[in-house]
């Protein structure tokens, strides 16, 4: 009886476990292990989280725009008024492609924390022509983000070498 319902308290401990959906890739030549989210469907937007043993990727594809390395994106959480700035750490393009990237380690960082257990309610994107993009996300796309970084930033750590 003891086992019992010491496995009714533990249940909802593994049904949130069972949420994260991440995709393994093994590279053929380098036999380094990668992990992805997939994309994520935004508002005017898509986005791609992954990871490998040095980094976590945010990749975005922001239709229309052009992007260099002075480019930056705001984040606002919500709840708050407080943004996060992140600026491009991809190439120069106009094909919307937009990179930010973490370190990956075997402490989470405070930033990718916050992604992992925050709501985004916006990003605000500056291309090269100093215009702003918004990209506002509904209630469904910011849990689906929220558990998507959760998710490959809790799978990160088992690359680390």
């Amino acid at each position: 009886m003891k086992f019992f319902l010491l496995f009714l308290f533990l249940l909802p401990l593994f049904a949130t476990a069972q949420d994260c959906k991440v995709i393994r890739e093994t590279d053929p030549y380098t036999k380094e292990t990668k992990v992805s989210s997939g994309f994520v469907t935004l508002q005017r937007a898509t986005v791609s989280i992954e990871a490998d043993s040095k980094e976590i990727d945010f990749f975005f594809i922001v239709e229309g725009k052009c992007f260099n390395d002075m480019s930056t994106v705001y984040i606002f959480f919500e709840g708050n008024r407080v943004k996060t700035t992140y600026r491009n750490g991809g190439s120069v393009n106009c094909d919307g492609y937009f990179h930010f990237k973490f370190r990956n380690t075997a402490n989470t960082t405070g930033p990718l924390q916050k992604l992992s257990t925050q709501k985004v309610a916006q990003f605000i994107f500056t291309g090269n022509d100093k215009k702003e993009m918004i990209v506002s996300l509904l209630p469904e796309q910011q849990e689906t983000l929220m558990q998507a970084a959760a998710c490959v930033s809790t799978e990160a750590k088992t690359l680390i070498k």
